[in-house]
Order: C-alpha cells, then sequence, then structure tokens
C-alpha cells in the first residue's frame, strides 16, 4: 500500500512565483468523494492519471496511482466526473531540501492558493518559505474533492476564515 503524508498551508502571497522551477495546468475531476474512498481523474499537462485516496487519519492515507491514456481520462472528465472540474496550475517550488507545490486555483475556485509539502512522517520538522501562512491539514472544507462539491466562490465569510 502506498501512502501519503503531507501538510497543506494557505499561500500569503505570490512569492513562489519566481522561485518555482516548473509550472503546469491541471485538469480534475472526481468519480467519488466518499471520504472513505475518494476517485479522481487528472489531466496534468500531457499526462493523465486515476488516483484512488483512502481516509484520513490525520495527516496521513492510503493512496494509489495508475496513468491513464489522455483521451480516456478527457473522456472520464466530460462524461463521468461530478461537475465542478477543479481546475489548478501548480508550481514546484523547492525549499531547504523539501518540495513544495503550490496549487493557484482557476474557474469556480478562483482566489484560493494552497501549497503542499509531502513528509515520510507525520512529525518529521521543516521551514516554510515565507509565503506559506495558516495550515488547513485537517479542515476537509480544503481538500480537492470537497472543492469540487463546493467551490470556493460558493463559500461564505465565515467558511473562507476557518484555519486550525
Amino acid at each position: 500500500m502506498a501512502t501519503e503524508i503531507e501538510h497543506k498551508y494557505l499561500v500569503t502571497n505570490d512569492e513562489y512565483i519566481n522561485g518555482a522551477t516548473s509550472s503546469t495546468y491541471f485538469r480534475q475531476g472526481y468519480l467519488s468523494t466518499d471520504k472513505k474512498c475518494v476517485v479522481r481523474v487528472r489531466i496534468a499537462g500531457s499526462k493523465a492519471y486515476l488516483t484512488i485516496k483512502g481516509e484520513n487519519h490525520g495527516a496521513t492515507r492510503a493512496e494509489y496511482e495508475v496513468e491513464l491514456a489522455p483521451d480516456m481520462a478527457q473522456s472520464m472528465l466530460d462524461n463521468l466526473c461530478q461537475s465542478p472540474i477543479i481546475e489548478k496550475t501548480r508550481y514546484i517550488y523547492p525549499y531547504k531540501g523539501y518540495t513544495w507545490e503550490v496549487d493557484h486555483f482557476h474557474g469556480d475556485n478562483k482566489g484560493l492558493t494552497i501549497a503542499e509539502i509531502e513528509l515520510s512522517s507525520e512529525t518529521e520538522a521543516y521551514e516554510k518559505p515565507s509565503f506559506i501562512g495558516d495550515n488547513v491539514t485537517n479542515i476537509p472544507l480544503y481538500y480537492n474533492s470537497n472543492l469540487a462539491q463546493h467551490p470556493y466562490s460558493m463559500w461564505s465569510e465565515e467558511e473562507k476564515s476557518l484555519r486550525l
């Protein structure tokens, strides 16, 4: 079983753009958003994937991913996935031995930017770049699967202020 351990943070400014080593446009949709088994279809640049993620236990969950033919993934996004489709640009930002992934959302989630760091343990120590804001790791509202059901553009001011 593959395991994903990640911490998620709000981004406070666009300083990450200058230090990014690459950026990729993503389109992703969900076949299932059940908290025990999230099934996602994603097109990232010229590659496509089907990803299955288990239930979160803190910042850890099971994750399985297989590559798909891009035309198959596009057909699944068009015909099977829930609306809206998530659109975002992912920036890769190396910082002090770690790789930060910064997702700048478009479409129905425009105005939201989240940074993630993958770790080898939940207690691993790391330094945060200056653009990192509040930790939202365990707030389900910020999960991509929830953004597909309840986009940022529909959030109340109270929801937008949720923090750990």
